[in-house]
């Protein structure tokens, strides 16, 4: 019979967190790990929540030079691009609902000339009790909360080290390109 963990607030997360030593964000399981046993609590994510019907939120946490922790909001239907973390380990947790990620294997890029040939490679599902770490060795990928799932969802991003900008990648056209990144909220306040 599995063991329920306890929820605990935001700010013990944080707390938490801060203590993990700096090697164990190279690797991905002892973080992975981290998010499986220290459970968010929902309503303690609150201040950190924004909606947006027509884009998933990015809302900062907290950062520090060795990683940014973010709240996603995503309403029923919403997807982020297909994209890479530019090499930085991401570990996703889902205290609220559940989303899906979509994993695809770069068969050939060119930044400089917008061309790429990805393939998807699996989905899997992240929720309360499954969060997951992005492959290192295989990093693109897009989060997508389907309708059939016919619930808001939050994800909780760890990213380390942190970074502003990624690459997305689009399989019909067969681009990528650089973006820059922003945060919708940053500490709980609209950003500027």
């Amino acid at each position: 019979m599995a063991t329920a963990v306890k929820q605990v607030p935001i700010q013990d997360f944080v707390a938490e967190l801060r203590k993990l030593p700096e090697s164990v964000f190279d690797q991905t399981e002892r973080v992975r790990q981290f998010l499986q046993e220290t459970p968010i609590n929902p309503d303690s994510l609150a201040p950190y929540l924004t909606w947006d019907r027509q884009h998933y939120t990015r809302n900062l946490i907290d950062k520090n030079p060795l990683y940014e922790l973010i709240a996603v909001c995503w309403e029923i239907g919403q997807a982020s691009s297909v994209h890479n973390h530019r090499d930085q380990n991401c570990w996703m947790a889902v205290p609220i609902g559940r989303l899906l990620v979509e994993n695809f294997e770069v068969m050939y890029q060119d930044i400089a000339a917008g061309k790429c040939s990805i393939k998807p490679t699996e989905t899997v599902e992240m929720n309360v009790s499954q969060p997951c770490a992005v492959d290192p060795l295989s990093p693109v990928h897009r989060v997508f909360n389907p309708r059939e799932f016919n619930r808001r969802a939050v994800s909780v991003h760890i990213y380390s080290l942190p970074f502003d900008t990624c690459v997305v990648y689009s399989a019909e056209q067969g681009t990528c390109g650089e973006i820059q990144l922003h945060y919708t909220t940053e500490y709980g306040k609209p950003s500027r």
